[in-house]
């Protein structure tokens, strides 16, 4: 079935209103018709299975059949904090975060980023990053919504981090496999897990340094260099398969 996201204040007394742009792709992509069924979510991990009884151009209106918890998500939250990567690599990024399992991504502004954002281009850029975060949720049955957040400074995510039981920051030089396959599954044990990933040319020495005295752990990802955008999906696939299968 496919799936939806909603406002909360969209769901109530046993109705579903589907509004903004899904009105259009449910009544002219999908081509959907009254009585088809579909899942909506608002984004708090329950999952309502619906029914369309009626269809217009101000909403697609549904009736509640079922109620569940939502079962796609991780027992974990895994923040990845991604160093601005150069022309859209972040949006690879953010979707295959996304289907990883992601709870939040933040656009993080190192010392070695090249892209420099001001206001309007953010603001652009947020927009098609939740666009692609949105979808990315819908496709990959995820009970809810990631958060894409505005950019920070390396200093303020290591402070936004501090909420987290435990933070991990792939680093080349990082020589300890052995330790960090260990730091790994200590991590995944835990009920919230920060990533902090490089730009192109890495984090400096000095961030590592200012991370790990924030209480990052520096870790391995063995003996190839990755790039950026494949680093950050290299560490979630593993906590992902470590949480899944936890005991």
């Amino acid at each position: 079935m496919h799936r939806f996201f909603v406002p909360e204040e969209n769901v109530g007394n046993g109705k579903i209103s589907v509004t903004g742009d899904d009105i259009n792709h449910m009544k002219n992509v999908l081509r959907m018709s009254v009585g088809e069924k579909v899942v909506v979510s608002c984004g708090q991990g329950t999952d309502y299975y619906c029914i369309i009884e009626d269809i217009q151009d101000t909403g697609v209106f549904l009736r509640i059949q079922e109620e569940r918890p939502a079962v796609t998500e991780l027992p974990a939250r895994i923040v990845l904090f991604q160093a601005l990567p150069k022309l859209d690599k972040m949006e690879l990024v953010i979707q295959k975060a996304v289907e990883l399992g992601a709870s939040d991504v933040v656009p993080v502004r190192s010392r070695r980023c090249v892209v420099k954002l001001d206001a309007h281009r953010e603001a652009k850029k947020l927009a098609r990053w939740r666009a692609i975060a949105e979808s990315a949720a819908k496709q990959s049955g995820r009970g809810i919504l990631p958060e894409i957040h505005e950019s920070m400074d390396f200093g303020e995510a290591l402070e936004y981090a501090q909420e987290l039981a435990a933070v991990l920051i792939p680093y080349e030089l990082c020589d300890t496999v052995d330790e960090s396959r260990h730091i790994m599954q200590r991590a995944a044990r835990q009920k919230s897990i920060g990533i902090f990933i490089g730009p192109e040319g890495g984090f400096e020495r000095s961030e590592v340094e200012e991370a790990a005295r924030s209480g990052a752990l520096p870790v391995s990802l063995g003996k190839r260099i990755l790039r950026t955008e494949t680093a950050g999906l290299a560490v979630l696939s593993v906590l992902m398969f470590l949480i899944e299968w936890r005991k």
